[in-house]
Formats: structure tokens, C-alpha cells, sequence
């Protein structure tokens, strides 16, 4: 493409699924090349198999149950599908480099991060130690990661997600492979970070004359950065071309419905005029520090205040958007305002109580009255208990009768659009939307008076996100919910948030209505949040044409 010659070529590619498995392929019959200096975007529905048909390019199968059953992977002319382990081993992250979805598994828990990416170096490479480290630190430095020589010490668990993923990519990248295969790499990134990887996948590519392929579910990334787009669903492709034909004249029904479910950056029409409803929550003067405390005289000098004099309302069935880049304290304000942390001084009144200065032994009682889904259910739900167990015990431990109890989880799961013989099923039975619905279900058997959703759709695609998304509006206009929305996406806030809190470095920079900061931001950190955003010229050229 573009002239390039073909680097990868993926020729009639099928893999095979478990006898027990839902459908007889992962990926069947599927035809692809990559060239040097061009960015294939593969995107599609959890499930289309795209991260399969990418991780067999390595040989990165997730079981023996799941292998290749006929085709050719042709890289430089060799087959990789026939080639030995040693081979393989030789080619991974030399000649063809992976960055994956979920660093926290990807990297080892036990080595630091410039133990990590060096020691890919020291497998490919005849470097002295010291040369390596100045490579690591080069690299680090390159992916925008704050102080280098502190993260290369670091352990994967001592830094943000955002950070865990750049030095994933920073891995990935130190060898200057001919291939780069990116696996979500910008999911669970803020719109600025996003901005950042994005330009400099572009830029390493451009002076390497790299050939990448981009697995994603967020159109804006691939607006922002496709030559070309392949659609897959079911495990086929379906729809395959150049990147500005199929944003903007798909051809296939399926290909219409994804795009259609990309939210706009166009504020939705207000809701109602909440200004003169009840508060419902009154936050101020909310300050939160971590590392302060130590015998050392070091410990105060290294404090993080992750929140500082907060300050904000909500009223009765409002929802309000607290946005900002990873690091800003966004997540960490909801965990004081649910009371999972101890915030060190403020107030977070909800009618005539003050959480902040609740008592443990008043906790449980008083908890009740806020709650929270979390970004991933999967995490947050107990493996080991039936889905009607996880929604019924809430209520049970303050007080509710075990039989009134089941009976309110069965009632809640349809409100959540899950059948109710979904009770006697276990969490890994569910898919990532239907385990956010569970998620949601189990918030709300409390009944609770303010709900927070922390980042609750950021790791979904898209058409699972807007059933998600529609289905909170659904629940919050039937039962007049009043919400604490936290997220790094600017479209998501921009359709589900009445008001928004933009948030930068643990303090509230802007406030206000969510229409008025997005049509005039005020604070130059709220308008570099906006010009962040991945395929903004895109997402404006669609809704103005919906407007002609």
C-alpha cells in the first residue's frame, strides 16, 4: 500500500475454537497484508477475533485448544505459522514487537520497569549494561513518562495505569521493530496521554518506515491515525479499505451500526435545568495526601496531593462529570466521597450527615447511601459467588429478609436487561458488558442516593458501550438517579453529564455546565484537553453533517 512493499501477509487465515466453544472458528478464512510505513487499523465487537488473528502472527495462542487449522502467515516470505519455537523467539520483539491491552498482566510483578525492558535488549542486543540503561532511559523519557531514572527503579504496581501502559509501549519500541502490532494500546489512557502515544507511534514509524497494526475498538484513534481500515465480525473480515472511504461511506450494515454507536463530542441537549433542584451532595474544601507521613524527613517532600481543596454540588437526578488525564486525583476524589479512603480534611455531606467525619462503626450503616460500579467488574465481583448472591448480599447485611433479598436481585436484573435465570450463573459466565450490568445491579440493590460510576464503559467497544451508556440514561430517568460520573472520555462525558469538574493535579480547574464548558472552555488545561482528543476533526465534520 502507498507505494511500500509488503512487509506481513496474512493468507487465508483460519484458527480453530474448542469443540464446546460457540462457534467453530476464532478467525476463518481471513486475507490481510501490512506494508512499511502505512497503519492498518483492525477494529470490530469483543469476540470478532481480531486480538486472536493478531497474536497468531507471534504464535501467542491461549491454549492448545485453540490453534491454526489452515493458511499462512508470510513474514519477509517466511511462514511463521511453520516455524519452530527458537525461531519464533528469535523474532519477537526484534523484527516484530507487540504492545498489549492489559500491562498489569503483561508485565512481571516482581521486576522493576528498566529490569523488564532491558532485559528484552540484553536477549537481541550485544550492549554493555550501562548502554542499555541509557537506551531504557532514552526510550522512557521518549514515552513521556515523568522522571525516568525513577520509573526505571519502579515496580509495575507502585505507578498509574497510564504510566504501566507507555512503559509497555516503551518495550515494544526499544528495538525498533519492522513490525509493530499495538493491541488497544490507548484504552485506559486519558485523551492527552492518548495524544502523546498516538504521535509517537507515528513518529517512530515515519523514521523507521514501520509497518503497524492497530487493534482498537475507539473510532476517534483510528480517524486520528489509520492509512487503512479492516472490519471484522465473527471471526471474518467484512469490510476492508482505505481509512477516509469506510469512515465516511461504509459499505457494510455492520460496519454503519459501529460507527453509529460512537458517541459524539457534541454536547446532547440539556436534560432539565437543574439549578433549582435539591442538593443532594455538598462537597468542600475536600484534601487528600498520600506519603506524608514517614519517620523520614524525605516522606513530607514526597507527598502526593492527589486531592486539594475540592469543591462541588449535585442535585437531585444530576449527573456530574469529573474528567481529566491519569494522575489528576479524579479517581481517588470518588473513593473519598464513597468513603473508601479517608479524605484528611472537608466535608461530604449527603442530607444531615457528614461522611467525611463518619466513624468506622458508622460506615456500614451509612454506605448504603452511596455506591459505586466500578471500571472493571470483573475485578470487583466474587469468582466464587453466583451472580443472585453477589446482588442480594448488600441488602442482606443491613437487614433485608434473604428470601426479599433474591427476590430484589431477580427484579434488578432485568432492570439491567439480563434474563433473572442469569442469578445462578457465576461472573466468568458473563461477557464485559453483561458483567457491568451486574456490576450496576448490585449498586443499585441498595437503593442508593447518589451512584458513582468510575470510568464504568472505558474498556467496552463501542456498541457494548452504548448499550451500557443507554441503559444507565434508561435507569436514571426512570428512577431519577443522581450520579457522580468519572472518565477520561470527552465524548462519553459530553452525552451522559449535565455538568462536568475538569480535574488537574488534584485540584478543580473548571465547573460548570456541560454544554457551556464545551462550547467556551475557560481554563487553557480544559482546552488542551479538547484538542487531545483523538479524531476531533472527524467527530465535528460527522455532526455537522448530521446537522445539514
Amino acid at each position: 500500500m502507498n507505494g511500500a512493499a509488503t512487509v506481513l501477509a496474512i493468507e487465508r487465515l483460519t484458527v480453530d475454537l474448542p469443540a464446546w466453544a460457540e462457534r467453530r472458528h476464532a478467525v476463518a478464512d481471513v486475507s490481510l497484508d501490512l506494508s512499511h510505513d502505512e497503519i492498518l487499523c483492525v477494529v470490530g465487537e469483543s469476540g470478532s477475533g481480531k486480538s486472536l488473528m493478531a497474536r497468531a502472527i507471534l504464535g501467542l495462542f491461549p491454549s492448545r485448544h485453540v490453534r491454526p487449522s489452515g493458511g499462512r502467515i508470510l513474514f519477509a516470505g517466511e511462514d511463521l505459522l511453520a516455524a519452530t519455537p527458537a525461531r519464533l523467539r528469535q523474532v519477537r520483539g526484534s523484527r516484530i514487537g507487540m504492545i498489549f491491552q492489559e500491562p498489569m498482566t503483561a508485565l512481571n510483578p516482581v521486576l522493576t520497569i528498566g529490569r523488564q525492558i532491558e532485559e528484552a535488549i540484553a536477549i537481541h542486543q550485544s550492549m554493555t549494561r550501562a548502554a542499555r540503561r541509557r537506551r531504557v532511559l532514552d526510550m522512557l523519557a521518549a514515552v513521556h513518562l515523568p522522571e525516568p531514572a525513577r520509573m526505571l527503579d519502579a515496580y509495575p504496581h507502585q505507578i498509574s495505569g497510564g504510566q504501566r501502559q507507555r512503559a509497555m509501549i516503551a518495550m515494544a519500541l526499544t528495538l525498533e521493530p519492522d513490525v509493530l502490532i499495538a493491541d488497544e494500546p490507548t484504552t485506559a489512557l486519558d485523551v492527552t496521554t492518548q495524544a502523546q502515544i498516538l504521535a509517537l507511534i507515528r513518529e517512530i514509524q515515519s523514521a523507521r518506515r514501520m509497518a503497524v497494526m492497530f487493534i482498537t475498538h475507539d473510532f476517534g484513534v483510528v480517524a486520528e491515525v489509520a492509512d487503512r481500515i479492516a472490519v471484522m465480525q465473527h471471526g471474518r473480515l467484512i469490510e476492508h479499505g482505505p481509512a477516509k472511504a469506510i469512515l465516511d461511506a461504509p459499505r457494510e450494515d455492520y460496519t454503519r451500526a459501529l460507527l453509529g454507536a460512537v458517541p459524539d463530542l457534541v454536547p446532547a441537549a440539556p436534560r432539565a435545568d437543574f439549578s433549582q433542584a435539591e442538593v443532594v451532595m455538598h462537597v468542600r474544601a475536600l484534601h487528600k495526601t498520600y506519603g506524608a507521613r514517614g519517620l523520614l524527613p524525605r516522606a513530607a517532600a514526597h507527598a502526593v496531593h492527589a486531592v486539594k481543596d475540592a469543591a462541588f454540588d449535585i442535585r437531585r437526578g444530576e449527573t456530574l462529570g469529573i474528567v481529566g488525564e491519569s494522575g489528576s486525583g479524579k479517581s481517588t476524589l470518588a473513593r473519598c466521597v464513597a468513603r473508601l479512603v479517608a479524605p484528611d480534611q472537608g466535608e461530604i455531606r449527603i442530607g444531615d450527615t457528614d461522611f467525611a467525619r463518619l466513624a468506622h462503626r458508622r460506615l456500614r450503616e451509612a454506605r448504603k447511601r452511596i455506591q459505586t460500579v466500578f471500571q472493571d467488574p470483573y475485578g470487583s465481583l466474587n469468582p466464587r459467588r453466583t451472580v443472585g448472591k453477589l446482588i442480594a448480599e448488600g441488602p442482606m447485611v443491613h437487614g433485608t429478609p434473604e428470601a426479599v433479598a433474591h427476590e430484589r436481585a431477580l427484579q434488578l436484573l432485568a432492570l439491567v436487561g439480563l434474563d433473572p435465570s442469569a442469578a445462578q450463573r457465576y461472573p466468568h459466565e458473563f461477557s464485559g458488558g453483561q458483567r457491568q450490568r451486574i456490576g450496576l445491579a448490585r449498586a443499585l440493590a441498595l437503593d442508593p442516593e447518589v451512584l458513582i460510576a468510575d470510568e464504568p464503559v472505558s474498556a467496552l467497544d463501542v456498541s457494548v458501550q452504548a448499550q451500557v451508556l443507554r441503559l444507565l440514561a434508561d435507569i436514571r430517568a426512570r428512577l431519577g438517579l443522581t450520579m457522580l460520573f468519572i472518565t477520561h472520555d470527552l465524548r462519553v462525558a459530553a452525552q451522559v453529564c449535565d455538568s462536568i469538574a475538569v480535574m488537574r493535579q488534584g485540584e478543580i480547574v473548571e465547573y460548570g455546565r456541560t454544554a457551556d464548558i464545551f462550547a467556551h472552555p475557560q481554563h487553557s488545561y480544559t482546552r488542551e484537553l479538547f484538542a487531545a482528543v483523538p479524531g476531533r476533526a472527524w467527530s465535528e465534520r460527522r455532526a455537522s453533517a448530521r446537522t445539514a
